[in-house]
């Protein structure tokens, strides 16, 4: 099973506002989604195969509580599940000064071999 932590500090760039999700200048919604994405990546990537990579087909999230700008963000994801190629973590988004929980869910990933995915969408 394997796991991954990122640290992300919320930029102006990060917030609702910029991103199309809300009106506000904290943490948006799909900037933490993102972020979680990247973190069970980063716990795959050393598991991948030459040319093999992953592609997330579910994702589960709860954002519950917002991160002004400045705010210093880790980002944990565990796997918990692996079935042949199907990969299923959970992911947590905290507070670096108080561990407070900012999201919470589920990302399950597919491993595909790249060269071959892209031909089909082209």
């Amino acid at each position: 099973m394997s796991d991954a932590t990122l640290l992300f500090t919320v930029t102006d760039a990060d917030t609702a506002e910029a991103v199309g999700s809300g009106s506000l200048p904290v943490l948006g919604t799909p900037r933490v989604l993102a972020w979680c994405e990247a973190a069970t990546c980063a716990a795959l990537e050393p598991t991948l195969a030459e040319g093999s990579t992953s592609v997330g087909t579910r994702i589960s999230l709860e954002h519950l509580a917002a991160s002004p700008v400045g705010a210093e963000v880790e980002v944990t994801a565990s796997e918990v599940h692996v079935d042949g190629r199907l990969h299923r973590f959970t992911v947590a988004a905290r507070h670096t000064g108080d561990g407070r929980v900012v999201a919470s869910g589920e990302v399950t990933r597919v491993v595909v071999d790249a060269e071959r995915f892209l031909a089909r969408v082209r």
